[in-house]
């Protein structure tokens, strides 16, 4: 009985948070590194096809971008904080392409879990756009949207925790080099 409400509780404290930001594999890196994640998987989400592979994914016509899907304890790290890796690990001024890696399922894209997490995306995309706009840097095109009822569908194993598996492998991340601003926001 114990174990049971131990258990729920961790459960009852973790939350869940979708990333786009072009190639999943070095975005999946940076969220596993974060002290407070609890788990990262990547997969496919925001297309018209059910159960896509990646090669199917890849040829654009499923509509999926290479997602990263954070579960995570709110009591050590905030949604915030994600966001602000989520900015800054790579360029959301970028339609649909980040770096060489260039098609639709390299979009910047954000999928939240609550009404909370949306108006925390776009409170901090605004203020990340008047840091980028100060720098002289481009609009940011990151879609912003409720994952209800858009179905997370997980990549094939070979994908998952890939530059664990393969330290060496295509990191595939550009960014805008602009930080986001240090005094955050709670929201």
């Amino acid at each position: 009985m114990r174990f049971w409400r131990v258990t729920a509780r961790i459960i009852s404290m973790s939350s869940i948070a979708y990333f786009a930001t072009g190639c999943f594999w070095g975005a999946e890196r940076r969220f596993w590194q974060i002290d407070g994640v609890l788990e990262t998987s990547v997969g496919y989400m925001g297309g018209v096809r059910a159960n896509p592979s990646y090669e199917q994914v890849c040829t654009g016509v499923t509509g999926h971008a290479e997602m990263v899907k954070v579960v995570f304890d709110e009591s050590k790290v905030s949604y915030q904080r994600l966001l602000e890796e989520f900015w800054t690990m790579h360029d959301p001024t970028s339609l649909n392409q980040q770096g060489g890696d260039i098609g639709t399922q390299y979009r910047s894209s954000i999928y939240t879990s609550t009404p909370e997490q949306y108006v925390t995306a776009q409170h901090s995309r605004d203020i990340y756009q008047g840091v980028l706009t100060s720098a002289g840097l481009d609009q940011i095109v990151t879609e912003i949207k409720s994952a209800d009822g858009v179905e997370y569908y997980l990549a094939e194993e070979y994908h998952q925790r890939y530059l664990e598996k393969n330290p060496n492998g295509y990191d595939c991340h550009s960014s805008t080099g602009v930080a986001y601003p240090s005094q955050g926001i709670s929201v």
